[in-house]
């Protein structure tokens, strides 16, 4: 690259540093006051022109300052040499504070918490989607001698239950008989899997059990196969509040938008890759609603395998590098938990 479009993004750096920060227009004499760039006011303000006529830096008003357009964020956010790294504290804080979670719920929920008090941003995490897990355990548990509860455990942390009367009493022994036949076939296995060997079930049991397995099977299938609306945990939208100068007019119609999960759902779709940070500045955005915002996605997961979206929805005046950083570092701790709960 030549030294004068290094120069020049130099420049383009240091308008959106002072901008995030600041919230005022910056203008040549205080970027040469603030930074270390090695040139004279003069040279500042000609690569500021160039910098506007190109689209990345625009003036708002007569003043001298100019502001970062999408364009200017999109390749501050493209040429980004590092993401800013978390403090020792806040990885603690992060590991001690996700730690303590008592279920797959209370796990999405502190990470939306957290995820909105380090960026001060808008938080949402997608629950682990049922097609991409495998059936862990599922416990069956007389209510009644003629009432079962099946709890359904996947790998991801999720547990499900439902209830199914039997149409006539049943033994605790063949209670156990067939909780043991059901976790043989199915534990272990893709739900999506699972759903096709539960059809088998029923014609390969005792004739004493068959009926009590149709019911049960039935429901069972039911389940796992069905695709309910995809739940979403949301936090922190007070903190867009804080920001309203960044959304002239627009605010209402993004927390609108916020509060429809096909939205959201959407603003997720990109994160397909565990550890795979994606950034949508403004016009980016699909949904018109949102093109006021920056969104900053990831998949969190297992290994290769993807079970969900988070991230976080803010102005695009935002800070960048920390954002990503904490994305990332919520996402992956997240993950870590899931393989390991």
């Amino acid at each position: 690259m030549p030294s004068s479009e290094e120069r020049r993004f130099e420049v383009l750096r240091a308008i959106v540093a002072d901008y995030v920060s600041t919230h005022e227009p910056v203008g040549s004499k205080a970027l040469v006051d603030r930074h270390s760039l090695g040139v004279s006011s003069a040279t500042v303000r000609n690569d500021m022109a160039v910098l506007e006529e190109e689209g990345y830096i625009t003036q708002p008003h007569t003043s001298a300052g100019r502001i970062p357009t999408d364009k200017g964020y999109r390749l501050f956010v493209d040429k980004l040499s590092e993401v800013k790294p978390l403090s020792p504290a806040e990885r603690r804080a992060i590991i001690s504070f996700l730690d303590g979670a008592l279920d797959l719920d209370d796990v999405l929920r502190r990470s939306v918490r957290l995820l909105a008090q380090l960026t001060r941003q808008v938080a949402v995490i997608q629950y682990p989607t049922m097609s991409n897990s495998s059936l862990r355990h599922l416990e069956v548990v007389p209510l009644t001698p003629a009432r079962l509860m099946l709890v359904i455990i996947t790998d991801s942390g999720r547990v499900d239950q439902r209830t199914v009367d039997l149409g006539d009493v049943m033994t605790e022994e063949n209670v156990a008989r067939i909780r043991e036949m059901l976790n043989a076939a199915l534990a272990g296995r893709r739900l999506t899997d699972a759903a096709t060997r539960v059809t088998e079930l029923p014609d390969q049991a005792p004739g004493e059990l068959r009926d009590a397995l149709v019911r049960i099977c039935t429901l069972l299938v039911e389940h796992l196969v069905e695709h309910p609306e995809e739940r979403l945990v949301l936090g922190g939208t007070a903190n867009l509040t804080r920001s309203v100068a960044d959304f002239p007019g627009s605010l209402r119609q993004v927390l609108e938008a916020l509060e429809e999960q096909v939205v959201v759902l959407k603003l997720l779709a990109a994160a397909r890759n565990p550890g795979a940070v994606t950034v949508r500045i403004g016009e980016e955005n699909e949904d018109e609603q949102m093109r006021s915002t920056s969104v900053v996605s990831i998949g969190y997961g297992k290994n290769d395998m993807l079970l969900g979206g988070m991230g976080v929805v803010g102005p695009t005046r935002m800070d960048y590098p920390g954002t990503i950083a904490a994305v990332r570092a919520v996402a992956n701790y997240v993950g870590q938990i899931l393989a390991g709960g």
